[in-house]
């Protein structure tokens, strides 16, 4: 899913990108309001980050812009303005959220996480998907979810990717090679530490026993494995 962020500040753009990175994302950065517009006529982005007090054309002006062409897009204002009529100014003009500077990575993961969920209950391939069972955990991949009971899991896109490709292959040994061409792109460059890590908070976060785990199992030499 491919996220277009419009910050002139250059750690703030940053920052988010390595966020986004994170869950699984495809960031595309633009600098200033010029920039965005034309990123979003070539890009096509899933959704927008938008700074509203950029040089040359202002948040407010691309939202507007994009609003022409473009209905159904969301849009998420960034600002350090945090009075009422700003985020009224920014809704009116048909932004999905706002949220305000400095903000917390939890906050901007939840915000993301609601947006996604949007685009994906949105998309015909999506809409209504059936959700799978690995072991007791039901995964609810439109939901960005997972429940076991009443136990309800948060999963970011790329937990869901990960957990998609283990049921499709049940049984079977996934190559680290597929998991990154799966769930972090062609265009990633493989690093087996990456996968590692995000497997193991995945586990943590899944497994009943992170220690011991059923769900997601180790394949030596290979990669993971689900074995239903």
């Amino acid at each position: 899913m491919k996220v277009l962020i419009a910050e002139d500040d250059l750690n703030t753009r940053n920052g988010l990108a390595e966020i986004l990175e994170a869950e699984g994302y495809r960031p595309v950065l633009a600098r200033d309001g010029r920039e965005a517009l034309a990123l979003v006529q070539r890009e096509q982005p899933d959704f927008i980050c938008l700074d509203i007090m950029m040089p040359g054309v202002n948040g407010y002006d691309v939202c507007r812009e994009i609003r022409r062409h473009n209905a159904t897009v969301p849009i998420i204002f960034l600002s350090a303005k945090s009075e009422e009529i700003d985020k009224i100014l920014g809704l009116e003009l048909g932004a999905d959220d706002f949220i305000v500077k400095p903000f917390g990575v939890k906050e901007v993961v939840a915000r993301i996480r609601a947006v996604t969920r949007r685009c994906l209950a949105a998309r015909p391939a999506t809409r209504g998907a059936a959700p799978f069972k690995l072991r007791d955990l039901e995964v609810f991949s439109d939901e960005l979810r997972a429940r076991r009971g009443r136990e309800v899991i948060e999963l970011s896109l790329r937990d869901v990717k990960i957990l998609e490709l283990l049921h499709q292959n049940r049984g079977k040994a996934v190559s680290r090679d597929a998991f990154f061409n799966h769930c972090w792109g062609l265009e990633h460059i493989p690093n087996s530490r990456t996968l590692d890590q995000h497997i193991a908070q995945l586990r943590k976060r899944i497994e009943r026993d992170s220690r011991n785990p059923t769900i997601i199992t180790t394949v030596h030499g290979v990669g993971y494995r689900y074995d239903g």
